[in-house]
């Protein structure tokens, strides 16, 4: 996925200054900070990052390690239905690799991309809670247990006409 450069409205590097400024500009709260912006924003492409790294007065290098250091922020928005395949040991064993290799298949895009009609994203996680459903998928809120690879795309047709 190519980067498109994002310009930032006036609005939008008010807002972003708003929070760094309720956190004191202090590069302690870099992770409130971050979260604040995806909050507001969706997600935090390089040009929010490059922001608060100014009003922080941190380095752009230090506010991008962090941000692609934990998995709960991301620099690309989500997918109307983000879809998250749990990857945790029960979910593993029972064949969430194959669920994954067929999500990505079907909707012809890697872990971690949206689809070019901003529909679906796609993201693993370690662990759901429902190990007992395993392998389990998530689509926005809704849980899906047991899922098996011919499962896919009958769970993919739910959406279709959203």
């Amino acid at each position: 996925m190519s980067h498109i450069k994002l310009e930032l409205k006036q609005s939008q590097l008010d807002k972003i200054k708003s929070i760094c400024k309720n956190f004191r500009n202090d590069e302690g709260e870099l992770i409130n900070v971050l979260h604040k912006c995806q909050e507001e924003f969706g997600y935090l492409p390089a040009e929010v990052q490059e922001v608060i790294a100014t009003e922080l007065n941190i380095s752009v290098a230090k506010v991008y390690g962090v941000v692609t250091f934990y998995s709960f922020f991301n620099m690309i928005p989500k997918g109307k239905y983000p879809i998250s395949i749990c990857t945790g040991t029960a979910c593993y064993v029972r064949g969430a690799e194959k669920v994954l290799d067929e999500f990505k298949r079907a909707l012809n895009i890697p872990v971690g991309e949206t689809t070019p009609d901003g529909k679906f994203s796609l993201s693993c996680l370690r662990c759901v809670g429902a190990c007992g459903l395993a392998p389990v998928v998530t689509i926005g809120e809704k849980v899906y247990g047991r899922v098996s690879p011919e499962g896919v795309r009958e769970i993919l047709a739910e959406y279709e006409n959203r």
